[in-house]
């Protein structure tokens, strides 16, 4: 297949096969010894500007802190071992992530993406896109009609798989095959799953892209973003972007998001863990109306799960309806012991959400309900605690919260957060 002047980009190219296994690479990978001292763990470089042994020769690599810092690189190193790329690119956000590739089109390109895409990326697509003559077409059923809406403007297709907040998965694979017919890049958010349960880039993606402020980094006190890919023309681009507009992480949180991510692999299967006893307990309660979880039999995409996650894994995100309606649903999140009422998600701790009045309520109504984010449904983000722990914390909130609203008793509850 050859691909137009104007499409560059058909088969990805692929990175080399990593030597070791998932733990090993986050560990040590972008991690080397300091040569002076030994230390196993890398400093912080907090100068923004580094020694010239004569004009335009500087003494190492870096030159100035905008364009690449110590930190930044090795983390980006890891990162790029972790998603089986050639390049990462670290930004000061998930949405600077998305500004950055889409920034990198040019006016009167199309875009298409899914109905039920993250709030934040909606927000960017049809308020900040649009105004600088991007278009973007969303469809619930892009595996089906993809082809249907691709144009000669058509230059990227950007997916969430699972998507944000109904864990809808989306076949990569399948995606890919048609754009790339077309010459067309296709950008998989993995920040739901994390590199340890799913790799996009091995499926066909272009470009996977992550909020590090949620698994990779797993501890709720960075806000990053990181795209990852092997094409030599797309680091050229982006990194010229990266630097030219500067949303670029600090060294601290740097090296915050890397510490975080050596144990990625421990929290993300202790979060698929609980997440899985806490969906199985949700489906069998009479006081649920239905589950959203990737993990469980009854999962519509199971099939897909099961091909494209490390082992089936489910991850530790999962949504569930609550009978009551948005009363009950807002009781749920107030009753909780263990789960916080919360934005984000990925962190060592648990977190429990209203994503119509919450994540998504800069989504019209009407476009929320037909993806399924009715006001009774409620996000969880499953964390490290133990699971038995957290399965009894959701049924004794369930319990209060449904029996409330059936009692019509009002939202003035004593939180407990």
């Amino acid at each position: 297949m050859t691909a137009s002047s104007d499409h560059p980009i058909t088969t990805p190219p692929r990175a080399p096969s990593p030597v070791h296994g998932f733990g090993t690479l986050a560990v040590h990978a972008g991690s080397p010894h300091d040569p002076a001292t030994g230390a196993v763990i890398e400093a912080i470089s907090l100068s923004t500007t580094f020694a010239q042994t004569a004009v335009g020769k500087p003494v190492g690599e870096f030159e100035y802190s905008r364009s690449s810092n110590p930190n930044r690189a090795n983390f980006e190193k890891m990162v790029a071992a972790l998603e089986h790329a050639k390049y990462a690119l670290a930004y000061s956000s998930g949405s600077a992530t998305t500004a950055n590739i889409l920034q990198s089109l040019a006016a009167g390109s199309h875009v298409i993406s899914v109905s039920d895409v993250y709030g934040g990326t909606h927000r960017y697509f049809t308020q900040v896109a649009k105004a600088h003559g991007v278009k973007v077409t969303f469809t619930p059923e892009i595996e089906v009609d993809i082809r249907d809406h691709i144009t000669d403007a058509t230059k990227l297709v950007w997916i969430e798989t699972p998507s944000n907040p109904t864990l809808r998965l989306v076949d990569i694979r399948a995606v890919a095959t048609a754009a790339h017919e077309r010459g067309i890049l296709v950008v998989v958010d993995n920040t739901f799953l994390s590199p340890y349960v799913q790799n996009p880039l091995d499926h066909g993606a272009d470009i996977v892209v992550h909020s590090v402020t949620k698994y990779i980094n797993g501890h709720s006190d960075v806000v990053m973003g990181v795209a990852a890919f092997n094409s030599d023309e797309l680091y050229a681009r982006l990194s010229f972007l990266q630097n030219a507009i500067g949303a670029v992480p600090s060294a601290f949180d740097s090296w915050l998001a890397h510490r975080g991510a050596k144990t990625l692999h421990l929290r993300a299967r202790e979060a698929t863990t609980n997440a899985t006893a806490i969906a199985h307990a949700l489906e069998a309660s009479p006081l649920v109306i239905s589950v959203n979880y990737p993990g469980l039999e009854s999962h519509p995409h199971r099939a897909i799960a099961l091909k494209q996650h490390r082992n089936g894994m489910g991850g530790g995100m999962l949504s569930f309806r609550i009978h009551g309606g948005h009363a009950a649903a807002e009781k749920f999140c107030q009753y909780t012991k263990i789960f916080t009422l919360a934005e984000s998600l990925g962190g060592v701790e648990s977190l429990c959400e209203i994503p119509s009045s919450m994540t998504h309520a800069g989504i019209p109504k009407a476009q929320r309900e037909a993806v399924g984010i009715f006001d009774d449904l409620v996000r969880i983000s499953c964390g490290v605690e133990d699971a038995e722990d957290l399965k009894a914390d959701v049924l004794q909130a369930l319990e209060r919260a449904v029996a409330d609203a059936a009692n019509g008793v009002s939202n003035g509850v004593n939180g407990t957060h």
